[in-house]
């Protein structure tokens, strides 16, 4: 079959980047956020030409918050599961020693002791940790008042929200010097821009079906807000997103779902047990085109919308649901490299 321009650049993008992905990765730039402050002492970060980094290092997190860092980081605790998989794809997984009962993601991952149950922070199990660094999410992911709490007593916090999905490459580099792993993480987050951009190329200027992508629907209908991180995904992907019409609320009455008239509808709670045939069997969704002409398609809401080093499987699972004649293929597994070994113990 022959290629567009856009699909052939795609896959000359795509396919040395994965190759690169079975080898070395090569060092790259740190990035992100500056440092500041006088050396106390050095740490050579991963990567054969990476600088040291000098310490205490001092860096701003995604809340404007200035976070010291004394020294290069042995002990790690992720309080979310995006920052979780960062830390194994950027080569930091030995360091880690606490995460969320949510992480999945890499397998290693489960041999990490749970700070974090249900969305609830054990913040004396954190402390007996004595971590020399907590990676926090923001917009309340991470109770303030917990990272109030660590800070007060001498732990550096540092706390990710990206906004869009500049940020998350931002914030993949931001943890990379957080953690001390500048070089690993400026190549991922370098190789994540180049796929994602070479994406872009490939739904650039064809005909984009509007998309109602499905968070939830079971007390209300919750959907991508406007301007949200959700809805770029969707639009990076080649979709004309159904919105809620305000970038705050996340929910959707069902007159103005119907009124929109998507042409496809995405599942992003199948893993749920919401299926199609549920979808078409609700009260007033009949007259939806979606509905009508069955393009109702499940899809992966974990690589989709978490803001992390997966976020290539979570576009490319979009644009094969929205426009499958593309023939994109799945990335294999899908997963960035896990360049560290496996956590020696809880």
């Amino acid at each position: 079959m022959r290629l567009s321009r856009p699909l052939a650049w795609l896959v000359a993008v795509l396919v040395p980047v994965l190759a690169a992905c079975s080898g070395t990765t090569p060092s790259g730039s740190p990035g992100g956020s500056s440092a500041s402050g006088q050396p106390s002492s050095s740490a050579e970060s991963s990567g054969p030409t990476a600088s040291p980094i000098a310490y205490p290092l001092t860096l701003t997190d995604d809340e404007g918050t200035a976070v010291t860092i004394p020294a290069a980081p042995k002990t790690i605790v992720s309080l979310t599961p995006a920052t979780t998989e960062t830390v194994f794809a950027i080569g930091a997984g030995p360091e880690l020693v606490g995460r969320t009962d949510s992480d999945d993601y890499p397998p290693q991952a489960s041999a990490v002791k749970v700070v974090v149950k249900l969305g609830r922070v054990d913040v004396e199990q954190v402390v007996g940790l004595s971590p020399d660094l907590v990676l926090a999410g923001g917009d309340g992911f991470t109770p303030p008042d917990v990272v109030a709490q660590l800070r007060s007593l001498h732990i550096p916090v540092i706390v990710v929200y990206a906004k869009d999905v500049a940020g998350v490459l931002a914030d993949i580099r931001l943890v990379g010097q957080a953690a001390g792993h500048p070089g690993p993480a400026g190549d991922l987050a370098d190789s994540m821009a180049q796929q994602i951009d070479a994406i872009r190329a490939a739904t650039d200027g064809i005909d984009r079906p509007s998309v109602f992508y499905e968070i939830d629907a079971t007390a209300a209908i919750y959907t991508a807000a406007d301007q949200s991180f959700l809805a770029e995904m969707l639009t990076i992907a080649g979709g004309d997103p159904v919105t809620t019409g305000s970038t705050t609320a996340y929910d959707i009455p069902l007159e103005k779902l119907v009124a929109a008239d998507p042409a496809i509808i995405l599942l992003g709670d199948a893993a749920y047990g919401v299926t199609p045939d549920v979808v078409a069997a609700r009260p007033g969704w009949g007259t939806i085109a979606a509905v009508k002409a069955r393009q109702i398609l499940p899809v992966n809401d974990v690589v989709i919308t978490r803001p992390g080093p997966r976020l290539v499987e979570g576009l490319i699972d979009l644009v094969r649901a929205i426009h499958p004649e593309l023939g994109i293929e799945p990335l294999g597994s899908g997963a960035p490299p896990v360049p560290s070994p496996a956590p020696a113990g809880s």
